[in-house]
């Protein structure tokens, strides 16, 4: 499981010029799940996603997590993370689990974070999705499972 987790003061993720997420202080993660994921992978991201730390402390040291911030959360499935790009000029998502599977462990992971927070939004899995955000820092990282 891959998950792209951008700082922001603020995203948003639309469909078909419809607001369907927007949160301010927080994380946008983008996700990908792997053929070979399991569901501890699940669990073992929303525990990162919920304690990495990525936001300042008193002394501007990045030593909160989100959750220690009381912040907000967007989740946005984005299978083409897990694109194979070493050869040629078109990706390959040979690697990629099976769109049921990625779309059941993407819910479990979003039902996982709720148990936590008091904000998290979704986009939408299989969707033609626009997502806008403010990247704060900017700080973005790349977490795997």
């Amino acid at each position: 499981m891959i998950g792209l987790l951008q700082r922001v003061t603020q995203a948003s993720v639309s469909i078909n010029d419809e607001l369907i997420g927007k949160i301010d202080r927080g994380l946008l993660v983008l996700l990908a799940v792997h053929r070979d994921d399991e569901k501890q992978s699940i669990i073992r991201m929303a525990e990162r996603i919920l304690s990495y730390r990525v936001f300042p402390d008193a002394e501007d040291r990045m030593n909160l997590s989100v959750s220690d911030i009381s912040g907000e959360l967007l989740l946005v499935p984005q299978f083409t993370l897990i694109a194979d790009t070493k050869k040629g000029t078109r990706p390959s998502f040979t690697k990629s689990a099976p769109p049921d599977r990625s779309s059941d462990y993407f819910d479990i992971l979003l039902r996982e974070c709720k148990k936590s927070l008091k904000v998290v939004e979704s986009g939408r899995f299989a969707a033609n999705m626009k997502v806008s955000l403010v990247n704060d820092g900017p700080v973005t990282f790349w977490l795997e499972t």
